[in-house]
C-alpha cells in the first residue's frame, strides 16, 4: 500500500484481519501482502497424506498437534503466514489459541506449486529461520522430493533431500518414531 504522501505503509495483523474471505491465501511478509489461488488437487492430496500420518503419529504419542491450512501463523504484527501444514509439539501446546497461532511452529511443511515456489524457496525460508521454525519441510510435487531444514547456530541448514526415487523415509527428532515413506507421501 502506498500512503497520499507516496510512503510505503506497512500492513499489519489489523489489515490482515480485513482482508475478504475469497477462497484465496492471503498472507503478511515484512509489512507486505502476498496473494495466492487456492492450491491444486495433487497439491491437497500430498498435504493430506502428511498430515494424516503425522497426526496419527503425534496423536498416539502424545507428541502435539498437527493443524492444516487455512490456519493463521501469527509470528509478529507485520508477518502472518498460513504454511500448509504445522506442527506445535506439546510442550509449546500454548501457542495455539482459538483463532490462530501464536508464535513459531516448531515444524513447518510447504509444498511448492507453480504460484508459490519463489516465495517458498526465498522469502518463507527466511522468515521461518529468522523467527524461530525448528524446522522446515520444503515439498516439491513434481520432482518427488523433500528438502529437510533444521535450525543451527546460523539458522537453517539443509539436514536432508530425500526422494521418492531413492525410496527415502522422512524422519525428525521433533516426532521420534515416525517414519513416513516418501512413496506414500506422493501416492
Amino acid at each position: 500500500m502506498t500512503s497520499p504522501l507516496g510512503m510505503r505503509t506497512r500492513l499489519t495483523y489489523e489489515d490482515y484481519l480485513l482482508f475478504p474471505d475469497d477462497g484465496k491465501r492471503h498472507e503478511i511478509i515484512s509489512g507486505e501482502h502476498f496473494m495466492t489461488p487456492s492450491p491444486s488437487t495433487r497439491h491437497q492430496r500430498i498435504c493430506f497424506n502428511i498430515a494424516r500420518q503425522i497426526d496419527a503419529h503425534a496423536r498416539q504419542n502424545g507428541l502435539g498437534t498437527m493443524l492444516i491450512s487455512p490456519m493463521d501463523v501469527v509470528l509478529s504484527d507485520e508477518d502472518i503466514v498460513q504454511p500448509d501444514l504445522l506442527f506445535v509439539s506439546a510442550a509449546r501446546a500454548a501457542i495455539i489459541t482459538e483463532k490462530n497461532v501464536a508464535g513459531a511452529p516448531d515444524l513447518v511443511v510447504e509444498v511448492l506449486s507453480e504460484a508459490t515456489r519463489k516465495a517458498d524457496l526465498t522469502v518463507k525460508y527466511k522468515l521461518y529461520a529468522a523467527r524461530g521454525v525448528q524446522e522446515y519441510w520444503v515439498v516439491d510435487p513434481e520432482l518427488e522430493t523433500v528438502a529437510v531444514y533444521r535450525t543451527g547456530k546460523d539458522g537453517f541448514t539443509r539436514a536432508a533431500e530425500l526422494s521418492r526415487e531413492k525410496d527415502d523415509s522422512l524422519a525428525t527428532p521433533l516426532l521420534p518414531g515416525l517414519a513416513l515413506a516418501l512413496a506414500e507421501v506422493f501416492s
